[in-house]
């Protein structure tokens, strides 16, 4: 095929939006930016692009494998573009709000991604998203919860089902088994997949502590309703203060997540570390049915804003606009609009202009006719007409 004939052809993974779906994730976004304002989390806008090792900050090496990297030709130094907006956001509340109390923040913009995963099937998502830094308790840790389901509820989706686990409880079992950073990522990867025989090998090779060992298996199978925490304090017992502290954490939060939003629905997996270099504590993910993949998720993470020279307590989810609003059951009707025919001579075209401009500033959408074009307006939505009826200016239906 010649450049010509497939010069429209975009880059694998980027996709773009025509009408009326444009339309709709502009509603969305704008419906979820006063959702947010109603909560008081107040909205910035991170930069595209940052010097590398702020992007990076805290993320490991999957952002890092996600991120695009370029020269800088005025500095020569190596620049990122944004493939997450949480450490900017971080860096935002340490290095440049500098409050001390708690602060809000939420976020809405493009991030771009080398490789198709995540959220999106794409690679140019819409991240959208809130953080609460200054505040260690559960009750952020719930309200963020909280949020992450109202956003997806003013998306249209139900049936919301939430996932629960706490990073702190595999990350002090893996110190006790004494194991090296590689052995740690291996053990790591096969708990992801649920590879219980793998597991199992890997850890008569590599740990002599056998309650080590039995309780770190025993992860694998700690996953279901409320009861796997009570469980989990059983067969975890000899864990220590540190992993105990963490399934009652757990507890709490999923407790209060209830007495503020009722009837939701709760699993716990103690074997699931989304964002295991990243978080800190607890961590959660958002399901909906019919999709494999988390619509939404988020957790603590209070060691980020160190590098800024601030470390805070934080806690936040994200989520992409573009799988919300795909997802979403939602109807968006197409908006009515009327049609203005062309006047003759300039006296008129200046009262129709001005009858034109009145319209659009009590919020009616109004389409100017242009000469030459096909006299069908359908195409744009048009149901009525501006005529002139005894002298006046007036809007009739169009027939």
């Amino acid at each position: 095929m010649s450049k010509e004939k497939n010069s429209w052809l975009l880059p694998e993974g980027i996709d773009e939006f025509l009408p009326p779906q444009a339309e709709r994730l502009e509603r969305l976004r704008r419906s979820l930016l006063d959702l947010y304002s109603s909560w008081g989390y107040e909205y910035v806008i991170p930069p595209m692009v940052e010097y590398l090792e702020s992007l990076l900050v805290g993320t490991g090496t999957e952002v890092e494998l996600e991120t695009f990297k370029l020269i800088d030709q005025k500095s020569g130094r190596l620049l990122g573009i944004h493939a997450d907006m949480t450490p900017q956001v971080a860096r935002i509340d340490a290095h440049r709000l500098n409050r001390e109390g708690p602060t809000r923040l939420c976020y809405l913009d493009a991030v771009l991604h080398t490789r198709q995963d995540g959220f999106s099937r794409g690679r140019c998502p819409l991240q959208v998203g809130a953080e609460l830094y200054g505040h260690a308790g559960i009750e952020s840790d719930a309200e963020i919860i909280h949020l992450m389901v109202e956003t997806l509820r003013q998306a249209g989706l139900d049936e919301i089902h939430i996932d629960l686990g706490h990073v702190g409880i595999f990350r002090a079992l893996a110190r006790r088994a004494d194991l090296t950073n590689s052995q740690e990522a291996l053990l790591f990867d096969a708990l992801q997949r649920k590879a219980k025989p793998e597991i199992e090998e890997l850890l008569v090779d590599v740990c002599d502590d056998a309650d080590a060992r039995t309780m770190l298996l025993a992860l694998v199978d700690l996953n279901g309703g409320a009861e796997v925490l009570a469980e989990a304090r059983n067969v975890l017992q000899a864990a220590g203060d540190e992993v105990l502290q963490a399934i009652d954490t757990l507890q709490q939060i999923a407790d209060y997540a209830t007495q503020r939003m009722g009837d939701i629905s709760l699993y716990f997996d103690l074997a699931e570390l989304r964002g295991y270099r990243y978080q800190t504590g607890v961590v959660f993910a958002a399901f909906v049915p019919g999709h494999g993949q988390e619509v939404a998720r988020g957790g603590r993470y209070d060691d980020i804003g160190s590098v800024f020279g601030r470390s805070r307590p934080a806690t936040g989810f994200s989520s992409d606009l573009k799988t919300l609003m795909m997802l979403s059951d939602a109807v968006l009707s197409r908006p009515s609009a009327i049609v203005a025919y062309p006047c003759d001579n300039s006296e008129q075209r200046a009262a129709l202009q001005r009858f034109i401009e009145a319209l659009r500033e009590e919020g009616e959408r109004v389409i100017e006719f242009l000469p030459g074009q096909s006299a069908d307006m359908s195409d744009s939505g048009c149901d009525r007409k501006i005529i002139k009826i005894n002298g006046q200016w007036q809007v009739v239906d169009l027939e």
